[in-house]
């Protein structure tokens, strides 16, 4: 790929620091689709979800405004302000609006005049660029329509495959160590040590972490090539593409054995575990249409009774099923669910 290399320097006290996003950034995500929504190719999937998230903005009438207001942030091939995309959106997507809403005036002004050399900026954005509070708080309106209206029809979508790249970091991480899940995230990242590298059609460019750490960021509408912030002084993130896919969690069948021994939630619960390398609460709780509280009971249970191993790392718990747990699930199919013997 043309362009310069991204190195993003480790010491070692930045790997002792290295966190996984433990949801999806929907704000990082906004951003990101906008490149997708004007952008062609991406493939079948991309493509369908263009077409539906235009119709949906026309109808909701919220299409020309994106157009005029939400694209020119976010120019091709340069830069867009970080102002869009505030580390408190990792709370929550609606952490992550109230922190754009409350961006002080002087960094507005300041990032919408970096993206000004960049790449120019339309008469409609000039009381933005003043940092004028009512067209701070109009754009924070803006992404959060856009966000509801062409993302959230996606957002199971999003759920399940940014759960399972974070799930995979997860393993690989308590597994390996943190180098080996540095290394996995090839191929859109290179590690070479001390660097963690990458094309970047921006030019060469080097972050040194200084001990700070690094939130890495998988990304569904991120494709090809990484993104980090630009201002080093904010927390330093890396967002990736996504490449690693769920595998379908198996429905329960009419007559399910594994049900009837543990209950319909437990089984499903077992079952999400035993579809990947491994699920964190959250991502139970989500994927099986539970709370929080009941899959982490239940899980709490599983674990108890040898069927999944549970192992605390940062600010998640990963589950990974034992083979015990595995037995369970494959004897616990019903007849009509077993592959037909040859």
């Amino acid at each position: 790929m043309t362009g310069g290399l991204l190195r993003i320097v480790f010491t070692a006290e930045d790997l002792a620091r290295v966190r996984i996003a433990s949801r999806v950034d929907v704000m990082w995500e906004t951003v990101m689709s906008l490149y997708r929504l004007r952008d062609r190719g991406g493939g079948p999937d991309m493509t369908g979800w263009r077409r539906q998230a235009r119709a949906n903005l026309a109808s909701a009438g919220l299409l020309e405004p994106v157009r005029r207001t939400l694209v020119p942030l976010a120019p091709t091939g340069a830069y867009f302000p970080d102002f869009l995309t505030p580390i408190e959106a990792q709370g929550g997507f609606d952490d992550g609006i109230a922190a754009l809403v409350d961006t002080p005036r002087e960094r507005v002004r300041q990032e919408m005049t970096v993206l000004h050399a960049h790449a120019g900026l339309p008469g409609g954005l000039d009381d933005l660029a003043r940092g004028d509070r009512r067209a701070i708080r109009r754009l924070a309106d803006l992404v959060a329509g856009y966000s509801r209206t062409a993302l959230g029809p996606l957002y199971t979508t999003l759920e399940s495959v940014l759960g399972h790249e974070r799930s995979t970091l997860a393993r690989l991480l308590l597994d390996h160590g943190v180098e080996s899940m540095l290394a996995g995230l090839a191929p859109a990242l290179r590690w070479r040590p001390p660097a963690l590298e990458a094309s970047y059609p921006a030019g060469d460019r080097e972050i040194q972490l200084g001990g700070r750490g690094l939130t890495l960021i998988p990304s569904y509408f991120c494709q090809i090539t990484p993104v980090a912030l630009v201002d080093e002084r904010l927390p330093p993130v890396l967002v990736y593409p996504a490449v690693n896919h769920p595998e379908p969690v198996p429905a329960a069948a009419p007559r399910d054995s594994l049900s009837v021994l543990l209950g319909a939630t437990r089984s499903r619960i077992l079952r999400c575990i035993a579809s990947g390398m491994g699920c964190t609460t959250t991502e139970l709780a989500r994927r099986t249409g539970t709370s929080l509280s009941n899959a982490s009971q239940h899980a709490q249970v599983l674990h108890g009774a040898g069927l999944i191993t549970s192992t605390r790392h940062v600010n998640m718990m990963v589950h990974q099923i034992t083979d015990l747990g595995a037995g369970l699930v494959r004897g616990g199919r019903s007849r009509d669910e077993r592959p037909l013997s040859s």
